[in-house]
């Protein structure tokens, strides 16, 4: 179970690397929407695993990721600034897939609803 307190700090610095990304990088391999899905802190606050969500092609998720990865002490520097603890985390920058899985789930749900309702099981 988490506590509060990293549970704050979690969405501090999720909210944080957000506007870091989207407002502070300049790098050209940053394609698509992106957008940091959630942050794990660790216990002792020192690493920060942190999920992102990239639309767009598998070459582009592949370039956002090694641009956001790149750009780690930068970010780090910056987060570092903003937070109150004494030590900014290490981030650890992951890919999330959970929304293309659903936008894939719910183009699948839309296909079940489209097809004609016949009966499937033949009669003895």
């Amino acid at each position: 179970m988490v506590s509060r307190r990293i549970a704050r700090l979690n969405e501090q610095v999720r909210s944080d690397i957000a506007e870091l990304i989207t407002r502070e990088m300049k790098d050209p391999r940053l394609a698509g929407l992106v957008s940091v899905t959630s942050v794990e802190l660790s216990p002792d606050l020192r690493n920060a695993r942190v999920f992102i969500s990239v639309l767009g092609s598998d070459l582009e998720r592949k370039q956002t990721l090694q641009a956001i990865r790149s750009a780690a002490g930068f970010l780090r520097t910056q987060l570092a600034a903003r937070m109150t603890t004494k030590r900014a985390p290490e981030l650890h920058f992951l890919l999330d897939t959970s929304i293309e899985r659903g936008e894939r789930i719910m183009h699948l749900i839309h296909q079940i609803e489209k097809e004609p309702k016949g009966e499937d099981e033949p009669n003895d």
